[in-house]
């Protein structure tokens, strides 16, 4: 099985096992959720899904649901009122214990927020993201106010880590999320206690969030190379 077909597979149980009619569905960003938006288009296309609303995680994810036909509101709509029934998000990294390191696209402030709001939180991946230990494969990518950089960067040095800020690779200068700011990855090599580093790096003045999700996620699906679906459950 290809990769894509490994991350389809992942992405469509989410939709299959998870999203019913009438549901309030957080969307989130990535070549892994892409399926899953694709699946809720053609659910929606043959009746098999009806009444749903989607809240989107950034421009990416929102512009693709809006291409498929899927409706598109926010957290701030009275029909939704700050809480979903479910999210469906990627992840770049996973832990024995279901704690992610999010953020490779730089949408990890609004992904934690709907994840939040979500009473199921539900990862898709491929096998090449699953770690015994966070830190085995990604930094953990930090969103902060650029009049900060400074200040931060200097902190995450005196904690230990090796921080970079992420350059953008079509335009000139830094990566800008959806909210303006800036991405610094702070390399800390392997993380023995990731919920006690999220709270750590988030009291960082000028830190607006960060990309561990720690005692968040239902469940997390894993696509596999061989054809089949692994899970992990808390």
């Amino acid at each position: 099985m290809s990769l894509e077909d490994a991350k389809k597979l992942a992405g469509n149980a989410a939709v299959d096992k998870h999203v019913a009619n009438g549901m309030r569905v957080g969307v989130g960003s990535g070549s892994t959720i892409e399926f899953s938006i694709q699946c809720i288009a053609n659910k929606l296309i043959t009746g098999d899904l009806k009444d749903i609303n989607c809240v989107c995680t950034s421009y990416q994810s929102t512009l693709s649901c809006q291409e498929h036909g899927i409706p598109v509101t926010t957290l701030d709509d009275p029909r939704v009122n700050g809480h979903l029934d479910v999210a469906i998000d990627g992840a770049d990294e996973v832990d024995a214990n279901l704690n992610l390191i999010k953020g490779g696209g730089g949408a990890h402030t609004q992904e934690k927020i709907i994840a939040s709001a979500a009473d199921q939180f539900i990862v898709v991946a491929d096998e090449r993201k699953r770690s015994m230990k966070l830190g085995e494969k990604w930094a953990i990518p930090i969103e902060i106010i650029p009049a900060s950089l400074n200040v931060v960067l200097k902190r995450l040095k005196a904690a230990g880590a090796e921080p970079v800020l992420r350059m953008a690779e079509k335009k000139m200068g830094p990566v800008v999320t959806d909210n303006g700011n800036f991405i610094v990855d702070a390399n800390f090599g392997i993380i023995n206690n990731p919920a006690d580093l999220e709270c750590k790096l988030n009291c960082i003045p000028g830190v607006v969030e960060n990309g561990l999700f720690c005692n968040m996620a239902t469940v997390v699906y894993f696509g596999m190379l061989d054809g089949s679906l692994d899970m992990l459950r808390k």
